[in-house]
């Protein structure tokens, strides 16, 4: 019996690709490495990180950057972008024991060169700790930040991404949720009919709109601005979101998470700025931030939902959301620009003085819709210290259980 783990249960690493020259970020590379130096150092204390460079000199351009070297590892792969949430494999638990699956990559339906994204796991398997792993190739094309998963038989997705004809053209949405059933061990479906976000080239993947906290809670992907193009099929797929039950017929409690004020890069196209696309690792959840009030109303709405986890935060550099890929003993995670809200702990280091959150809001109770009810504070501009962070990209993975 084959089960796709939810984000939260423990993961054996974090992978990530580091960004170079030829990717997407080559006109704010050094902007963008001190972000993810943030992200690997933060990540490394509280467990494994696996790094894909693409050689032995850009491999020591990052060991010259990042501080300490404990807990990381690094893999050589060329690569065409540093997606691997959506790229690199997707880990299982089969009857007990970790699994990957290697689904195929096609750019997000073509838009973008893949050759060596779609190799990449390949490459991945002569380096530790893939190299001892049990995978299975499959002839079907899937993202990582497509699917959604409670760890307990239901998965999330949208019918604009797995349905688009540009994915896996032969198939019906029947076809689709049997190969759902198949690999992941699903046994409900949650369909949302979702446009994208602007400037989100994925065809409207879930995991920057709609997020499983734990197997009764959804948090979302919000708009309290009338006046922006999203509010209408946001408030439409809260709608929807209130209709789903869980596996025993009761409502999820739903966990608004307002969008930020519109940003935009250097060309003047909006970026999918978002705060769904957090990332949970072992002891810790990261959460992008964007210098802009609704920061605060995100955070302190997820930490009511992960407690006693630790909360880190960043600031995403140009506003993007950053994706990665985490190997689990039974699940993997994503990343972007984030905030961290430190646990309470006896020790504070300078990066957690420098990224110490401002208090959050008194926490207010559900209302009978299920909602968690927000307050806008557009109206003032709260000012903080913050960390840079670039978006990244992770992937859940799954690893092989030791044995003595």
């Amino acid at each position: 019996m084959n089960r796709l783990p939810a984000e939260w249960e423990p993961q054996s690493a974090v992978l990530i690709a580091w960004p170079h020259a030829g990717g997407d970020f080559s006109n704010r590379l050094e902007s963008v490495e001190q972000s993810y130096v943030f992200i690997a150092q933060t990540i490394s204390r509280f467990q494994s990180l696996v790094i894909v460079c693409r050689d032995d000199e850009h491999q020591q351009r990052i060991q010259t950057r990042v501080d300490s070297h404990n807990n990381i590892r690094f893999v050589q792969a060329p690569t065409n972008d540093i997606w691997v949430r959506d790229t690199a494999f997707l880990s299982i638990e089969q009857d007990g024991a970790g699994r990957l699956l290697n689904f195929r990559f096609n750019g997000w339906g073509n838009k973008y060169a893949h050759n060596d994204d779609d190799a990449l796991n390949s490459r991945l398997l002569n380096y530790p700790p893939f190299k001892s792993a049990r995978y299975y190739d499959i002839d079907f094309v899937l993202e990582g930040g497509s699917v959604e998963s409670d760890g307990v038989g239901t998965i999330m997705t949208t019918r604009q991404c797995l349905l688009n004809p540009n994915r896996n053209p032969n198939l019906s949405q029947d076809d689709i949720e049997q190969r759902l059933s198949d690999y992941f061990g699903a046994t409900r479906i949650l369909w949302l009919d979702q446009e994208h976000l602007s400037g989100d080239d994925t065809d409207a993947h879930i995991d920057t709109l709609a997020r499983f906290c734990s197997e009764d809670t959804i948090a979302f992907t919000s708009c309290d601005s009338r006046k922006d193009p999203h509010y209408k099929s946001l408030l439409n797929m809260a709608d929807q979101l209130a209709a789903f039950t869980t596996a025993s017929g009761q409502g999820y409690r739903l966990v608004p998470l307002p969008m930020p004020e519109p940003i935009y890069d250097e060309e003047g196209r909006r970026l999918p700025a978002n705060y769904a696309n957090f990332l949970i690792i072992n002891g810790a959840v990261l959460v992008p931030v964007y210098e802009d009030p609704m920061d605060d109303v995100a955070l302190q709405h997820l930490s009511e939902f992960f407690r006693p986890r630790n909360y880190r935060h960043a600031l995403s550099p140009a506003g993007a959301p950053v994706r990665q890929s985490a190997l689990h003993d039974h699940a993997v995670s994503r990343i972007g620009a984030y905030r961290l809200i430190q646990p309470e702990h006896n020790h504070e280091t300078e990066t957690d003085r420098l990224c110490r959150p401002t208090t959050l809001r008194q926490s207010r109770p559900a209302n009978q819709s299920g909602f968690i009810p927000t307050k806008n504070p557009r109206s003032r501009r709260l000012k903080r210290r913050t960390c840079s962070i670039a978006r990244t990209s992770f992937r859940p993975v799954f690893l092989p259980k030791r044995r003595p």
